[in-house]
């Protein structure tokens, strides 16, 4: 069974964000993801998850004006400074969270200049970063209509185009059931690159029970193709997060 984190952006939200670490200790977590953690100090985020016993496993580049804003430069063609300088302020958080992965956002582009600032800007901070394990993440265009990064063929092909060891796939369930209507091939097409996964439920990206995508069934999957990452619980809870966690294995 795979090991599992919350998305402590989405879950836990009646909480503070300190306290989300110990409720998701609590309820069985064994790791936590911020998607944009960069409004408290990182010394007092990564003391609540040590205290908690989790593990910081991932968070997004750039930092911090998400709300309402753009998400991400890396395939904005003229906008190399401002991916570098954000990813260079991602990368000095991630090091004092010991995170284990980020997430490079291509933001909203489209067309081959796009692809090529893209594949520039991922060779780049593959390379200014070697340590770090980066990945890129196609979302769903009914969510994020215009954003650049929308297939996963794509990613596969740019993640091999880039040819870094420490660059991979992030795989979204929910994204990639709404992209294709079958989640559960593009995990069979794509594993082989995948170095996170995420979860939720389709319809409405609430608790993944019943609805599009069979998880008993994905977990099973998993274990079969030999994924020893982590599976981030990153969806909107129907009510307290607490009363949603039947689907939770224990062990």
């Amino acid at each position: 069974m795979p090991r599992f984190a919350a998305n402590l952006t989405m879950l836990f939200t009646e909480l503070p964000m300190l306290e989300r670490f110990a409720a998701a200790a609590d309820a069985g977590f064994q790791g936590v993801e911020i998607l944009f953690p960069y409004d408290i100090p990182a010394r007092d985020l990564s003391r609540a998850a040590i205290a908690a016993g989790l593990e910081f496993v991932l968070m997004n580049t750039p930092p911090p004006n998400w709300a309402g804003g753009p998400r991400g430069f890396a395939a904005e063609p003229g906008r190399e400074d401002r991916f570098r300088s954000d990813f260079d302020r991602a990368l000095r958080f991630a090091e004092a969270l010991r995170a284990r992965h980020v997430h490079i956002m291509a933001g909203y582009a489209e067309g081959p200049d796009a692809r090529a600032t893209f594949t520039r800007n991922l060779a780049w901070a593959a390379d200014r970063a070697p340590h770090v394990s980066l990945m890129i993440e196609p979302l769903n265009p009914m969510d994020q209509p215009g954003y650049f990064l929308a297939d996963f063929d794509l990613a596969a092909e740019i993640i091999a185009q880039v040819g870094a060891p420490n660059l991979g796939l992030q795989f979204d369930s929910y994204h990639a059931q709404l992209i294709t209507g079958d989640a559960m091939e593009v995990w069979r097409r794509h594993a082989g690159i995948v170095r996170h996964v995420q979860i939720a439920g389709v319809p409405g990206r609430h608790e993944p029970t019943g609805g599009m995508i069979d998880y008993p069934g994905f977990f099973a999957a998993l274990d079969q193709s030999g994924y020893k990452g982590w599976v981030s619980a990153e969806y909107n809870p129907r009510a307290l997060t607490a009363q949603g966690l039947g689907w939770l294995p224990r062990t």
